[in-house]
């Protein structure tokens, strides 16, 4: 079992910046790759960026690419997302995902830009 806690998420004024983490505990061994999606109310849950563990290649949505920053920390079992010049169109509950043989969610952090 792997349990994921994301962190941080909050309120800000759009141009302004957020970094979220997503910390992983439990079985973390053989992590596959880690990523960030978003659902705003009303509207599907969207991918928003991926990582894989052992390259590092990373993945972006094309309304993030060049503002949104995805990292990870392996000996932390961490991922983070940096979030900058944010748009109210990024509000929305931002879930972590860990792809091992099988997929976890964490909880969800809000995040609303006004």
């Amino acid at each position: 079992q792997v349990q994921l806690v994301e962190s941080w998420g909050g309120s800000v004024q759009a141009g302004g910046s957020l970094r979220l983490s997503c910390a992983a505990s439990g079985y973390t061994y053989n992590r596959n790759c880690m990523a960030w999606f978003r659902q705003a109310p009303g509207k599907e849950r969207e991918g928003v960026a991926r990582i894989a563990t052992g390259s590092g290649n990373t993945y972006y949505a094309d309304s993030v690419k060049g503002r949104f920053t995805i990292s990870q920390d392996n000996a932390k079992n961490t991922v983070y997302l940096q979030m900058n010049s944010l748009k109210s169109e990024d509000s929305a509950l931002y879930y972590c995902f860990g792809g091992w043989d099988v997929g976890y969610w964490g909880q969800g952090t809000q995040v609303t830009v006004s």
